[in-house]
């Protein structure tokens, strides 16, 4: 295997964490969860969304984001995170549509598209990765 697969999934998966990490810790610690609701909430309330579902799916947003950004700089739990992340997305994706449903797409698209990205890459390629070193130690 060339070397360049690998330095390219350490590229993507690295810059794909350090997004979603600052974008949960923005959420999670400058606004808060109740800054993230507050911001959700009256759009929410006009379209009979319960305070309770915006509440929850903030949480989950803002800490996937988060915990997830940190894993997928590390390489660890790769697919299960990467996973998460896509509910995120699809989570994100049907919030904007409901409060307005021609919304820009400019910050949500570019992380689909680097979410698909390592989904589709061989596993062979996480070469520096949390992952690869348990796995390596597993077969040992």
């Amino acid at each position: 295997m060339e070397d360049r697969y690998y330095i390219l999934e350490l590229l993507v998966r690295v810059f794909t964490g350090i997004l979603f990490l600052f974008q949960g810790y923005d959420k999670l610690f400058k606004l808060k969860i109740s800054g993230v609701v507050e911001a959700f909430n009256f759009e929410a309330q006009k379209q009979n969304v319960p305070q309770g579902f915006v509440k929850v799916m903030a949480a989950y947003t803002s800490t996937i984001e988060f915990f997830g950004g940190i894993l997928l700089i590390l390489g660890a739990f790769k697919t299960i995170i990467l996973s998460l992340i896509g509910l995120d997305l699809v989570l994100v994706a049907v919030a904007f549509s409901v409060i307005q449903p021609m919304w820009d797409m400019k910050h949500v698209y570019p992380r689909l598209v680097l979410v698909s990205a390592l989904l589709m890459f061989p596993a062979a390629w996480g070469y520096f990765s949390i992952d690869h070193l348990i796995a390596n130690l597993l077969t040992k």
